[in-house]
């Protein structure tokens, strides 16, 4: 064969590949467009920011054919009915706390926290290594969606006080933002608990109508402002050992999704996960130097304070575990875990990280 029709006979095949291929690829990578509505403010680089990482590496994964467009808690609707809005079908997905449910079944806030339950690391090997997540993959799929790890925010602080909290008297009749589950177990102790929005606590504590609140830690604390309407910040936040954000979609959504799309949004879901620990983990420290140089009072909750929480906890635990199997089944998951997990953690991390707080002033 002569170098022209060598030319030829390559173009008309490569033309002729190019037709069949053009059309299976249309079919395999198809145009898809969706709205993700966050549980929060978009002043929130870190929680709302997560979303914003999912989105771009779904986007990326698929050369911009599967676009999904963050919305902030407000956009579409409220940070508080950003569950609802995919199960009705507003949107296809939120980025939110799982507990924003706990109102309809306390199910839903063992999937995001819990009083006393365990930190970041135990609650992602809990979740990918002994079965959490399909334990709440079930619980999910019972109410239409289908939801992965998005995002973690570690231990959290134990809130902000416009008065100090030297026993457990003082919370007699303290109006106290505290989301969730573990607004339930600190009514047990005279407190009055009020479930509110991220972007809704400022102006609640400004006004007076709350008498504390907690939110996230320091760098979201601080960006919130609310160390300039009460002075008083406490640790450790035992109602958030770790709290576990999800991806949450509308199932019919995601089963008209092709296989791979799938796939690459749970990994980017899990590189969230990832990602949103470490921008706590590493702007945190500075936020919380900021603050106490700014005049906030940091203090540590009372020993009698824990303990009365802790024992309202499980408490609180024994009585839903008796009207509820599905609560009580994933309970008990967790709780066998965090038992085994924590015996090798005394002896490893704990260790290790207690030695390296004694030395770090001698570095």
């Amino acid at each position: 064969m002569d170098r022209r029709n060598f030319v030829k006979t390559t173009a008309v095949a490569a033309a002729a590949t190019a037709a069949v291929a053009a059309p299976a690829i249309a079919q395999s990578m198809p145009q898809i467009r969706w709205r993700l509505t966050s549980g929060f403010p978009k002043s929130l680089d870190t929680i709302y920011g997560t979303a914003e990482i999912i989105a771009k590496y779904v986007s990326e994964a698929t050369d911009g054919r599967f676009v999904i467009q963050p919305f902030g808690a407000g956009e579409i609707v409220g940070g508080l009915q950003s569950i609802d809005a995919v199960v009705q079908g507003t949107v296809e997905m939120a980025h939110t706390a799982a507990f924003y449910n706990f109102g309809r079944d306390p199910t839903w806030g063992l999937a995001t926290s819990v009083p006393f339950l365990m930190g970041k690391r135990a609650q992602d090997a809990w979740l990918y290594q002994a079965g959490g997540n399909e334990i709440i993959g079930r619980f999910f799929d019972a109410n239409n969606i289908v939801g992965f790890p998005g995002g973690n925010t570690g231990t959290q602080m134990g809130g902000w006080f416009r008065r100090e909290i030297r026993s457990v008297a003082d919370l007699q009749g303290l109006k106290f933002r505290m989301g969730g589950f573990a607004g339930r177990v600190i009514q047990r102790l005279g407190v009055v608990p009020q479930q509110l929005a991220g972007g809704d606590i400022y102006p609640a504590l400004e006004r007076g109508t709350i008498d504390a609140a907690e939110w996230v830690g320091a760098y979201d604390d601080e960006k919130l402002g609310f160390n300039r309407v009460a002075p008083f910040y406490y640790y450790p936040g035992w109602q958030e050992g770790a709290s576990v954000l999800h991806t949450m979609i509308s199932k019919p959504k995601w089963n008209e999704l092709p296989k791979h799309y799938q796939t690459i949004l749970e990994l980017a879901s899990a590189y969230g996960n990832t990602q949103m620990i470490a921008m706590y983990d590493a702007r945190n420290p500075a936020a919380l130097r900021r603050l106490v140089q700014g005049g906030t009072q940091l203090r540590a909750f009372p020993n009698d304070v824990l303990d009365a929480a802790f024992r309202a906890a499980n408490e609180t635990y024994a009585e839903i575990s008796g009207q509820n199997a599905t609560f009580k089944a994933m309970l008990d998951s967790a709780v066998a875990f965090r038992n085994e997990f924590y015996l090798y953690n005394q002896i490893a991390d704990y260790s290790f990280d207690t030695f390296m707080i004694r030395a770090r002033s001698r570095t």
